[in-house]
């Protein structure tokens, strides 16, 4: 399988701390994969330098089938690479329906004119109803998303990444606070998503690693402790010492 992200023997410290200890994993065009590990273990700072946040101290992290350098890109040009990634506490325009929050962020021209001068069109819309259909907001396209629950708020951002088409989805812990129905939801629409693009899961919740049923790579002190299967990586004594003998 060929890689869509290519990270490599990257480091970064605060303060003296390494963060991240040359890193290296790769992930593949169409795959899903969770990251587990004990707090403080690199997994949000692997997010940001991804993401452009955190420009690493030593190391390559390769993209696209044409492996080019994410390194010294801009957030915003990393963004615009294909690269999306959702916090853990969702961040949706309250006051906005939902089809106006998704309607906002359609990967559509965004030059300040077309920005002020934005008419829906019918593409648009029926963009828009499909994104809805897929994240289980199709009866709530007229609702105020400050009306929503915490659970349906984490699927409308959801839904509003993937409506800028990325080829990577980073999205950090997605079924915390969520109800039993709302996580089940949650595992249909992420395994869904990881069929036509690259999906990586950071999360802490064991019982929800296993619903995705992908491959999980484990995170010790900023590097790849473990990884395969949820079995596997559960069975290997050293990670059962530094995190789930805890």
């Amino acid at each position: 399988m060929s890689s869509l992200l290519e990270v490599s023997g990257v480091s970064v410290s605060f303060d003296g701390f390494k963060a991240i200890n040359n890193l290296s994993f790769s992930i593949g065009e169409a795959e899903l994969r969770a990251i587990i590990g004990p707090n403080g273990a690199g997994k949000t700072t692997f997010m940001d330098i991804v993401t452009g946040k955190t420009n690493p101290d030593e190391g390559q992290i390769l993209w696209g089938g044409m492996s080019r350098s994410l390194l010294n890109m801009s957030e915003a040009k990393i963004a615009r690479q294909g690269i999306g990634r959702k916090f853990q506490k969702p961040t949706v325009f309250e006051d906005q329906t939902v089809q106006e929050n998704l309607l906002m962020a359609l990967k559509n021209d965004r030059g300040p004119f077309s920005v002020l001068f934005y008419r829906p069109v019918r593409h648009d819309l029926d963009r828009v109803a499909d994104l809805a259909e897929e994240i289980g907001l199709k009866d709530a396209l007229r609702r105020k998303s400050g009306e929503l629950s915490h659970g349906q708020k984490q699927w409308l951002e959801i839904g509003m990444l993937l409506a800028q088409e990325p080829r990577l989805l980073l999205v950090d812990e997605p079924a915390a606070g969520m109800t039993p129905s709302e996580r089940e939801h949650t595992t249909s629409l992420l395994v869904e998503a990881a069929k036509t693009r690259a999906v990586v899961v950071v999360e802490h919740d064991m019982e929800f690693v296993r619903r995705l049923n992908c491959r999980v790579t484990v995170l010790h002190e900023g590097a790849v402790l473990a990884e395969g299967s949820l079995d596997h990586v559960t069975a290997n004594q050293d990670v059962i010492d530094v995190y789930l003998g805890r």
